[in-house]
């Protein structure tokens, strides 16, 4: 049966691969963006008139009641990795999930997924988990029904994070480590004396392949019982950051040595790096970066769904490789 379904945020990196398995569904799909002409290369994704942008502006109502207007299902995806004048994380990911889940609601949609974050938490130090975790409670507030998916940190090849990191590891000569300078470091006895250790890097994340955050939004449209549902969305194994750094220099093939560094000297860089239209880091990305980004040992996970997480050691080295410095033509010469 086909399903028409409006997805919000379905431009960006995670939203591209929920539409393009819609359309591979047979659904009918509705791009809802501020700016349709920047959603047209979806439309190949599917069949002829199958794949439509709509205009809707999440901080206004009637658009976004325009845009669920007969829909069966609504899935929102959208999100702010930093702060931009109106482009807040109170309006968008606090105030816009709500008002999102009230015009589902009203439109009499059967099915609303909204996917928020690991992290989302009301007593989190950073504005970026807080407004999650608000955004979460309007959602139910609203549609008590609705399914929330928190995905930890999202790989693909269009993403943020190995994308960033990668590019630091070939271009800068040490690969900065963070560590809270708070706290009494470690020591050892190297034979003669005791040695400081600094334990840097140590925060752990539990990176999820895009392709299964698709997934399991399908998964949940396609199951009855998923529906009310909180899902922690994470791969196979978690990392600390630091080995996920030695992960991208391997695949760079590259070996820079680390420097850590305290957060309390990033944070006085981040707060200048902020204000550039397009930051590097933030402060409150600062303050994320501080706390473990995994799933909780009592979650629904992608297993619950019936998906098998995908290693991010299988899908780094398809995309990476651009990262990584040109090999000399003696290097590519085949052997004699």
């Amino acid at each position: 049966m086909t399903r028409n379904v409006t997805v919000f945020g379905g431009t960006g990196f995670i939203g591209r691969h929920i539409v393009q398995r819609l359309a591979r569904a047979g659904d009918s799909v509705r791009v809802a963006v501020r700016h349709p002409g920047s959603a047209g290369f979806l439309k190949p994704l599917g069949n002829v008139g199958q794949v439509v942008p709509v205009q809707a502006n999440v901080r206004d109502e009637a658009s976004v009641a325009a845009a669920v207007a007969g829909a069966d299902a609504v899935i929102n995806l959208v999100g702010l990795l930093y702060q931009s004048g109106r482009q807040s994380f109170a309006e968008v990911q606090a105030r816009a999930p709500g008002r999102i889940a009230r015009a589902a609601a009203e439109a009499g949609v059967s099915q609303l997924v909204h996917v928020s974050a690991i992290g989302a938490d009301r007593a989190s130090p950073s504005a970026y988990g807080r407004s999650k975790a608000a955004g979460e409670a309007a959602v139910r507030e609203a549609f008590p029904q609705a399914t929330i998916l928190r995905p930890s940190i999202v790989f693909g090849p269009e993403d943020d994070f190995f994308n960033r990191f990668a590019a630091l590891c070939r271009t800068s000569p040490l690969v900065p480590l963070f560590f809270d300078a708070r706290k009494l470091p470690r020591f050892h006895w190297d034979g003669v004396f005791l040695v400081p250790s600094i334990e840097a890097g140590t925060s752990r994340m539990q990176p999820v392949y895009v392709g299964d955050v698709a997934d399991a939004a399908l998964a949940v449209l396609a199951r009855p019982d998923a529906q009310g549902g909180l899902y922690e969305l994470g791969g196979p194994a978690d990392y600390s950051f630091r080995d996920l750094m030695a992960l991208i220099q391997q695949q760079l093939g590259v070996d820079k040595p680390y420097l850590p560094v305290p957060y309390a000297a990033v944070d006085a860089g981040a707060f200048f790096a902020q204000m550039l239209p397009v930051p590097p880091i933030t402060r409150d990305q600062l303050k994320m970066l501080r706390i473990d980004n995994v799933v909780a040992d009592d979650a629904a996970t992608l297993k619950s769904l019936g998906i098998a997480p995908t290693a991010v050691e299988v899908i780094l080295p398809t995309y990476l490789a651009r990262h990584a410095a040109p090999r000399a033509a003696h290097d590519e010469a085949p052997q004699a």
